[in-house]
């Protein structure tokens, strides 16, 4: 009901309950004479900054070119491309929004990406808000395939009904995203090839040794926080995967990557997202970082990295100095 009624609450705090509490505020410890003053200045502030983040802020958008160097990367893999998205919401680009989904899929395109992964959160509630915007998202295009895994708004956990009924919808869900064309992973992986350049050119390439290969493995949601759905297995996302493979990790919730991905694999790079960056940031601090150590960008453990996308779209139409984000990540041998 939280996430049903969040947009209304979040402008009704704004609009209204900020200014009260100001108001409150400067009559408890400001002279009378400067009090008028002030809490019209800070109510005209706190209009002006969700008019801001609204009408401005939530239209922008970067793209971040990042590396990743591992000594485990095939040298076949030098150079390769992904374009990683997240926490679309597309709900929220629905009417007049709709050409910010459309151009986040030109801009992804246009980085010619070997691969494309989305990390979660697809729709806001329920599945039927994604087939609107299916023929948009069918035109992501990249060599080696599009790549997803779902989010926590992608179950049903904010929908009200039997557990049946939301495990009905779930599967809608999963149904949707994949006619999307996306290669929805759920406790699964996928192996990409490249012929090894240690073969000889008159000799058939070993096709399928780790020489010559990546896994990009997609868990299901494991959320640390107890109301977020745990249905990701690191065991069944990467059983076959042999120990000297590399592994690009999808995993929507970023807390996963201490409490089960560094214990229980070795992938060496962890893509995630489902912060948002808290879709606010002053001189680099967001609020976010109270509830989570890594929330944005690129953290280092050894050898083994997780990248936390801030989000492309949110629930809530608002982001200030916290722009939608696509991001590329280009693969470095060491």
């Amino acid at each position: 009901m939280i996430a049903r009624y969040a947009i209304p609450f979040f402008f009704l705090m704004g609009l209204v309950v900020a200014p009260l509490v100001c108001y409150l505020i400067t009559r408890w410890l400001l002279p009378k004479r400067v009090r008028r003053y002030t809490f019209l200045a800070c109510t005209l502030f706190i209009w002006g900054t969700v008019a801001y983040g609204y009408l401005v802020g939530f239209q922008q958008l970067q793209v971040h070119h990042v590396e990743f160097a591992s000594h485990d990367l095939p040298e076949a893999f030098d150079g390769y491309r992904i374009v990683q998205f997240s926490d679309a919401h597309i709900a929220t680009c629905k009417g007049s929004k709709r050409w910010l989904l459309q151009r986040a899929v030109d801009s992804i395109n246009a980085q010619r990406a070997d691969a494309i992964v989305f990390t979660g959160d697809m729709q806001n509630i329920y599945p039927d808000e994604l087939p609107p915007f299916a023929a948009i998202l069918r035109q992501l295009k990249a060599k080696d395939g599009v790549f997803a895994v779902l989010g926590n708004h992608d179950y049903a956990v904010y929908q009200q009904g039997s557990e049946s009924e939301k495990e009905r919808r779930c599967q809608e869900t999963v149904r949707n995203i994949r006619e999307m064309g996306f290669d929805l992973l759920l406790n699964e992986h996928r192996t990409i090839l490249r012929p090894s350049q240690q073969s000889d050119a008159n000799t058939p390439s070993t096709i399928g040794n780790t020489n010559d290969s990546i896994v990009i493995a997609g868990m299901e949601n494991w959320g640390k926080a107890k109301r977020m759905p745990r249905r990701g297995d690191v065991g069944k996302t990467l059983a076959g995967v042999s120990d000297s493979a590399f592994v690009v990790m999808l995993q929507h919730d970023p807390t996963c990557w201490r409490e089960k991905i560094l214990a229980e694999s070795r992938a060496q790079l962890t893509l995630s997202g489902h912060t948002h960056g808290g879709q606010a940031s002053v001189f680099g601090w967001s609020p976010v970082s109270f509830s989570y150590n890594e929330w944005g960008g690129f953290y280092h453990e050894g050898e083994r990295s997780l990248y936390v996308s801030t989000g492309l779209g949110a629930l809530i139409p608002f982001r200030l100095n916290q722009p939608g984000e696509i991001v590329v990540i280009t693969l470095r041998k060491k």
